[in-house]
């Protein structure tokens, strides 16, 4: 392991509760890809299974920032717990309704349910800043390593899923997607000694953490790179279908998290200096142009590399997203604050996926990929409105100060340079 992520595990508990999150955040990847393998296996129908993925990713959207609010308020283990077993619970009850063939309208039921589920990535993020706070170099190692982790859930994650549930049983894959939530939750809440302190409600004067600008222009852009995620997910599972090799969309899809997972992993050891919101933006613009190539894949090895440069923009655009997070969301908010970026890609993934079954169903899998390609282009157009909101994140902010420190250190390097 490079030494800048040598050195982030340093710190006393932090193994432990990187691991907890990576087993926590395996359904992140597995029950929303899962429940669209489980339904098309079952019906048939992908406009149903886009639905009730984009009706999961939909209710995360509401319920999210609403648990991340509660666990800045009175703290991790207090709040996750509970909400955990109502999510599993939910999850057992829409696997039964598809045994038995219940109507449509007890699967979203369901489905809706389940989108209490905790952002572990959010909750995790949190230990970490509350551990190396004021230390921006090592926050960034942290968050990119936090970045790789997800990726590698996206990696194996969708393999698990869909591999269970094509070979096993069709509901395999949400199945052990509900028993690595549990698993994750309690071994993560049960590690106190690095919980963050919880802030009473008097520290949470102002309202919801999405009041601030900065956030908003973060949110809404992450509902347009969702729907690029959501869509790009459901059109690879029909268009390995239409190939006869279904089971072969997880590999496709592990190699679009792989791409992410080593750009990630570069990115992590890298000292960058100035204006993160342009970097920021640079990752959106990217991203939105690696779509295009997806329109000309006609086979699945294509397409496999195509994806594969598709993703390296990701993991560095999260990481950078994160950072501008902290320079824009209080110290009390800031769980919910990250977790606010995870709903704008929860509403978005509804959005794509949901757009891309009715379009695979009506027009076949190739023309599926219009809609990332689309959506890639709207979140372009979003973070270049509100690229100057970016720039002025509120003086009293952590990150803000963190910021005014790397200035400070850049002019004093500036000022020991040699004369020439």
């Amino acid at each position: 392991m490079p030494s800048p992520y040598r050195a982030i595990f340093e710190a006393p508990g932090t193994r432990a509760f990187s691991v907890a999150g990576f087993v926590g955040r395996m359904p992140l990847s597995m029950m929303g890809i899962g429940i669209v393998t489980m339904i098309s296996q079952v019906t048939g129908r992908y406009g149903l299974a886009g639905a009730l993925s984009a009706a999961l990713a939909l209710s995360a959207a509401v319920l999210g920032p609403q648990v991340s609010r509660y666990v800045d308020r009175y703290g991790q283990r207090r709040v996750l717990r509970p909400v955990t077993l109502v999510a599993v619970a939910a999850g057992a009850g829409l696997l039964l309704c598809v045994t038995f063939e219940a109507p449509d309208w007890t699967l979203f039921a369901f489905t809706a349910v389940i989108g209490c589920v905790p952002s572990l990535g959010a909750m995790t993020r949190a230990r970490w800043a509350s551990i190396y706070r004021g230390q921006g170099s090592m926050l960034h190692t942290a968050y990119a390593w936090e970045s790789i982790v997800d990726e590698v859930c996206f990696i194996f994650g969708p393999i698990i899923s869909i591999g269970l549930s094509t070979i096993w049983f069709p509901e395999a894959g949400p199945l052990l997607a509900g028993v690595f939530l549990a698993i994750g939750v309690f071994w993560l809440t049960a590690q106190r000694a690095t919980e963050p302190k919880a802030h009473p409600r008097e520290e949470h004067s102002g309202g919801s953490a999405l009041r601030s600008p900065g956030l908003q222009v973060l949110a809404l852009t992450f509902v347009a790179v969702g729907s690029v995620f959501g869509a790009v997910d459901v059109v690879t599972v029909a268009f390995a279908e239409e190939r006869g090799s279904k089971a072969a969309a997880s590999l496709v899809l592990a190699v679009y998290a792989l791409g992410s997972c080593l750009a990630g992993a570069v990115f992590g050891t890298l000292r960058l200096k100035g204006d993160p919101s342009r970097r920021w933006l640079l990752g959106v613009t990217t991203m939105a142009v690696s779509m295009i190539p997806l329109l000309l894949a006609g086979n699945l090895p294509l397409l496999a590399v195509a994806l594969f440069v598709a993703g390296m923009s990701i993991a560095p655009t999260m990481v950078t997203t994160m950072a501008l997070v902290e320079a824009h969301v209080p110290r009390s908010k800031l769980t919910e604050g990250m977790t606010w970026t995870g709903t704008g890609l929860a509403i978005g993934v509804a959005l794509g996926s949901s757009a891309a079954g009715w379009v695979v169903d009506a027009s076949g899998a190739a023309a599926g990929y219009v809609v990332p390609v689309v959506s890639g282009a709207v979140a372009v157009v979003v973070g270049l409105l509100g690229y100057r909101r970016l720039g002025r994140p509120a003086p009293t902010r952590e990150g803000q100060r963190e910021r005014d420190a790397e200035i400070a250190e850049e002019h004093e390097d500036g000022e020991q340079q040699p004369v020439a």
